[in-house]
């Protein structure tokens, strides 16, 4: 067992503004972009729309939060799955996804963002079951965000998994509403579970008690 490192809640605003800054982005971006269709489009193809640069930044800029989050852990299987998540985002927010209908012939920047990229969603739900205990007992009036969170992130990552590999099974065929699928959708709920937990384990660790970890 190990401790979590103490911090303040000031030594905590820089990140949470680099979350919300990223977030500002992805938003600003889908919203330049309307005729992409967001029901069945990962958000990582409008690189290639109108004002397509705000995409890295914004993975860019929750890299950086959540790298602060991994220094503020101690040692562990938890800090690891943390900083493999920020490693992914990073590297996703580097290297562009191919534009959107290129499923049959992925580019090399392809592979490396999308690689990337599940890395990241299968390491952040990974850190939020090991790092449960710490920031719980840390913050307990976050144990029910912190939860929540946590399992919409777990299914979604699931759900997510099925269907990247419905897309590059040929293309998507698992279809609903009319939608080719849900890809975007779910990828949209899992990035904002996954920020949200950024920031409330951020939050967790500002406090000024100590807390522990498995």
């Amino acid at each position: 067992m190990t401790t979590m490192t103490r911090t303040t809640t000031a030594g905590v605003r820089a990140p949470l503004a680099l979350i919300g800054g990223g977030v500002l982005a992805l938003t600003a971006v889908e919203l330049l972009n309307p005729r992409l269709d967001p029901l069945s489009e990962a958000l990582s193809r409008y690189v290639h729309g109108t004002a397509g640069l705000l995409l890295p930044a914004g993975l860019l800029a929750v890299a950086g939060a959540s790298a602060v989050l991994a220094a503020r852990i101690e040692a562990g299987a938890g800090r690891i799955a943390v900083a493999a998540w920020t490693v992914g985002i990073l590297i996703a927010g580097i290297f562009p996804a191919d534009p959107p209908g290129r499923h049959h012939r992925p580019s090399l920047s392809e592979l490396v963002h999308g690689n990337a990229a599940f890395l990241a969603f299968a390491a952040l739900p990974a850190a939020a079951l090991l790092l449960r205990r710490g920031l719980t007992a840390t913050r307990p009036r976050m144990r029910t965000a912190l939860d929540a969170l946590t399992l919409v992130s777990l299914l979604g990552t699931a759900a997510l998994a099925v269907l990247l590999a419905d897309v590059m099974d040929g293309g998507p065929s698992l279809g609903l509403f009319g939608a080719p699928t849900l890809l975007g959708l779910v990828e949209r709920i899992v990035l904002a579970a996954d920020f949200g937990w950024v920031a409330a384990a951020l939050l967790a660790t500002a406090a000024g008690k100590r807390g522990r970890r498995a």
